[in-house]
């Protein structure tokens, strides 16, 4: 009875059975970031019907998640992203319900039939999709169980099972969804307030930098710096060099040339598909502006240097992030500042260049000419600056 409690047809040392559960649970973390979310979610590249279906028999065995379900969830978290309708944003429900409960957030909006209609198109609908994997999706688990216990006893089994079950729910569900909506360094001003949780996306297959991927949805890679490890982007490397794979998308990499003296269409297409990168680099620049100013202040009114100071972080968000108080803060603050105030106002200009759907590629292009010359004619230097980049991206 001890023996079959403990030991299996694989008879390993404890350790043998703590690293059998990484790598099952690898796999299943791979199955996740490669299959459901950038494959299935955001197309983001194409899949051998071999590997494609690997993922999906695998996500069945170790979580019984429905595909349609959890692409149609996830979407609907983009598109209505901070929002109450966000299926599980902390800014809407805090942060402890979406950590220690977001699996039940997402099982409540996989549950609506609305929710799968709108934005569950496209995702697998054969033979075995509606017949076992969405009909019978807790069979898949039990009999991973049963593989686990006959293999590695009733006890390491059950352990390597539990372990297979809860690592997507905590991780993807609460660590994901919750800290990456909540703490953490950001790379691109995002429209909504997505973090990087780690450099190194390793516990969940590169899923940890998050803010990287609400920039650029779309991108199969989700790193974008040169210290970020996206293991996830590594296998899908792999896929590709062995056919297995096709990447359709990755997040736009600027080019620059020499400061053009007229901005032409070239250069707002190249403006619109950078525009993360160009408002990091001008929240650089306001920062700059910012120092500067702060210096002045302090030797003729600290009251508005302490002012300043305390939006300073706040200067390169969007208004819709801040909310109506954090707002009027910064717009009282930058009272002291004709420099900031200036700068701050033409942001918003800049912004909505690439929110105008209905201008011409010409309209566009005389606006951005108007606002560098505006720019240049300031008589701010860092605004000057960012300005003359502004005009190089090609």
């Amino acid at each position: 009875m001890q023996t079959l409690l403990y030991s299996g047809a694989l008879d390993l040392p404890w350790w043998g059975a703590v690293l059998v559960a990484l790598v099952l649970t690898h796999v299943t973390i791979a199955s996740v970031t490669i299959f459901l979310h950038r494959h299935q979610a955001h197309r983001a590249l194409d899949l051998h019907p071999a590997v494609s279906h690997f993922f999906r028999f695998w996500l069945w065995l170790t979580t019984g998640m429905v595909t349609k379900q959890w692409a149609a969830v996830h979407r609907k978290h983009h598109a209505k992203c901070e929002t109450p309708e966000d299926p599980h944003s902390p800014q809407v429900y805090g942060l402890n319900r979406v950590l220690w409960g977001g699996v039940f957030l997402y099982v409540r909006e996989a549950g609506h039939a609305e929710t799968l209609e709108r934005y569950g198109h496209g995702t697998p609908d054969d033979w075995l999709e509606r017949n076992l994997y969405s009909k019978h999706k807790i069979l898949g688990i039990v009999l991973m169980g049963i593989v686990d216990m006959v293999l590695f006893g009733v006890v390491p089994g059950s352990l390597i099972l539990l372990t297979q079950i809860a690592w997507i729910p905590f991780w993807a569900a609460g660590v994901v969804n919750g800290i990456g909506h909540y703490w953490g360094y950001r790379n691109w001003p995002a429209r909504d307030a997505s973090t990087n949780i780690f450099p190194i996306g390793i516990l969940i297959g590169g899923e940890e930098l998050h803010n990287n991927h609400h920039a650029f949805p779309s991108s199969a890679k989700l790193s974008s710096k040169w210290f970020e490890f996206d293991i996830g982007w590594l296998y899908i490397r792999t896929l590709q060099a062995l056919g297995l794979a096709t990447v359709k998308h990755v997040a736009p990499t600027p080019r620059l040339v020499a400061p053009k003296a007229n901005v032409d269409l070239a250069t707002v297409q190249a403006v619109i598909r950078c525009h993360y990168d160009v408002l990091s680099n001008y929240t650089r620049s306001l920062k700059k502006a910012c120092v500067a100013e702060l210096d002045r202040l302090r030797r003729m009114s600290p009251e508005a240097a302490r002012a300043l100071k305390a939006v300073k972080p706040l200067l390169g968000k969007d208004q819709g992030l801040l909310g109506p108080s954090r707002y009027q803060q910064v717009l009282q603050a930058l009272n002291a500042s004709q420099a900031l105030a200036t700068m701050y106002a033409m942001r918003g200009e800049l912004t909505a260049l690439w929110s105008r759907s209905t201008a011409t590629g010409e309209q566009l292009a005389r606006q951005l000419q108007d606002w560098c010359q505006r720019a240049e004619a300031s008589g701010i230097a860092p605004l000057a600056d960012f300005s003359r980049r502004l005009r190089s991206y090609a």
